[in-house]
């Protein structure tokens, strides 16, 4: 009887050069985190944003330049000195010669100023937020992992923190203090008062990951407290502290916009985008355009680091997402 014989499949002849397919179950968790974040669109426009505003105040010079004006140069042609020092033209003298019109009175070009505005505001925010940040992950960490007197100790000077009149102590401060640096002094006083919240957070998540098996290996293994905290904690929390950053750094530019606008914050000439929006309160009805164009850069700033922030806090730590 005849044996059916099945022919072996030999493969094609340029199969040998063919790459091989990416596993895409192995990437890492950073492109994990994102792709996902690709796929929102409220997340893609916060980061389109987010980087645009970051350009802008990186580029504050070169655009100022570009547009012809300096941010503290007067155009006494571009206003009506009959008029009060309204701008002249239609929009508060938007045109050719300044692209996002003048300030009252003074003549100076919104443009320069709104993004050397940017440039201030971006900068004392982001760099608030890098001492909220250390300040509250050093401590947090230390009082998770090392529990205790020192966890109690730590945790009663967050509340303490915490319960300060803060805003009031920082207008006083803002107020007494008239030959300091105020970008650095707003970036310190703003700094001191912000980081129990992500003490707090990176607390808990200390707590929920330093008796994790590969803690406790790394613990039998001989390992030191500062190694363990460093190469086994501090890589297992990053997500959550990075999504609660985010977080941050709209409510320190509304902090900071607060303060100038109450008069404390950076004074003239140096623009900022709080203290142009106190300046146009007294145009607005004659020319809110004045008021507007600070006003939308603001609410921009902020809505877009809300945006990545939500979206970034879903994807890296989804127990304190909302879906």
């Amino acid at each position: 009887m005849a044996t059916l014989t099945v022919p072996e499949r030999v493969p094609p002849p340029d199969a040998a050069r063919r790459p091989a397919r990416r596993d895409t179950t192995a990437a890492g968790p950073w492109r994990l985190a994102w792709r996902q974040l690709r796929r929102r669109p409220a997340g893609r426009f916060g980061l389109v944003v987010v980087a645009l505003l970051v350009v802008m105040a990186a580029a504050a010079p070169l655009l100022s330049a570009l547009g012809g004006w300096s941010p503290t140069e007067f155009d006494q042609t571009a206003v009506d000195p009959y008029l009060g020092g309204l701008p002249l033209g239609t929009f508060g003298g938007i045109g050719p010669d300044h692209w996002l019109g003048v300030e009252p009175v003074t003549g100076r070009d919104l443009f320069a100023r709104v993004v050397n505005g940017a440039q201030v505001s971006l900068l004392i925010s982001l760099s608030a937020t890098a001492v909220v940040v250390v300040a509250g992950t050093a401590t947090g960490i230390a009082a998770g992992y090392f529990g205790g007197r020192i966890d109690a100790v730590l945790s009663r000077l967050m509340d303490l923190t915490m319960s300060f009149p803060s805003l009031i102590f920082m207008i006083a401060m803002m107020s007494v203090a008239q030959d300091v640096n105020r970008i650095l002094l707003m970036t310190a006083v703003i700094g001191v008062f912000g980081w129990p919240g992500i003490a707090r957070v990176v607390r808990g998540e200390t707590l929920s990951v330093k008796h994790r098996e590969y803690v406790e290996a790394a613990r039998v293994g001989g390992s030191g407290a500062w190694r363990i905290l460093g190469r086994e904690i501090l890589p297992n929390v990053a997500g959550p502290i990075i999504a609660y950053t985010t977080l941050l750094i709209p409510g320190m530019i509304s902090t900071e916009a607060a303060l100038s606008y109450l008069g404390v914050g950076v004074r003239p000439p140096t623009p900022s985008w709080g203290q142009m929006i106190a300046d146009s309160v007294a145009f607005y009805e004659t020319d809110p355009m004045y008021f507007v164009i600070p006003s939308l850069f603001l609410f921009l700033a902020v809505l877009a680091f809300t945006l990545l922030g939500d979206a970034l806090r879903d994807i890296l730590d989804p127990r304190g997402g909302r879906g």
